[in-house]
């Protein structure tokens, strides 16, 4: 859900003149700015790494509930998925801006009880050690849903709150973020960068009405 709004935003966006999709099934999607590359496992990327050349950004939006899972496995397709990644890109392109989608409640200390925010803090932590450009870590609280909500996707639920949502973000707007917004802001901080690497809900919605004149 995340992946398919950030795409659609960046579709859009008039400055973006090319865009690489990498997943493990076909968006489905035909435009002239998208290509795609289709890996069952992708955690073996270094067979594509000629295609991986040139690009300013990455938008990192794989992620998987840790509900039901142990800390060994949920740190194997999280920590160790998106570092083995991330360090591959920044080999290819130091130049590069690295954008993380993590979650509010992340523990950077690594030393919290929450098994899933200790992971996540762990990963923003080793991500912002690569030699990238810039690594912009996400903490979203609460998103709305703006493109059709597949039954298979993880955040399928949400679709059945989105009326809650949308009424109680006048009342909480540093908390609750239109996916819309969610994706500018990952653009917005390629092309205009932020002053935290730790974004919350409250910089994700600052940065994505950004703009040239600041």
């Amino acid at each position: 859900m995340i992946g398919e709004s950030v795409l659609d935003q960046c579709l859009k966006h008039v400055l973006l003149e090319k865009i690489l999709v990498i997943n493990r099934k076909p968006t489905d999607l035909k435009h002239p700015k998208l290509e795609e590359i289709i890996l069952a496992d992708l955690s073996n990327m270094s067979q594509e790494k000629e295609k991986l050349q040139g690009y300013d950004a990455c938008f990192f939006c794989i992620g998987v509930s840790s509900t039901g899972m142990n800390e060994e496995t949920y740190t194997k397709l999280t920590y160790t998925l998106t570092l083995n990644f991330a360090t591959l890109l920044s080999q290819i392109n130091s130049s590069m801006t690295f954008c993380y989608v993590s979650g509010a409640g992340t523990d950077s200390t690594e030393k919290g009880k929450s098994m899933w925010a200790r992971v996540k803090g762990k990963t923003e932590n080793e991500l912002m050690k690569l030699p990238f450009k810039q690594v912009y870590n996400f903490r979203p609280s609460a998103l709305i849903p703006y493109l059709q909500v597949k039954p298979n996707q993880t955040y399928q639920s949400v679709k059945y709150l989105k009326w809650l949502f949308v009424l109680l973000r006048p009342i909480f707007p540093n908390y609750i973020v239109w996916l819309s917004d969610f994706g500018k802001a990952m653009i917005n901080s390629v092309l205009y960068g932020y002053k935290n690497q730790v974004l919350e809900s409250k910089d994700i919605f600052k940065l994505a009405n950004e703009t040239t004149s600041n």
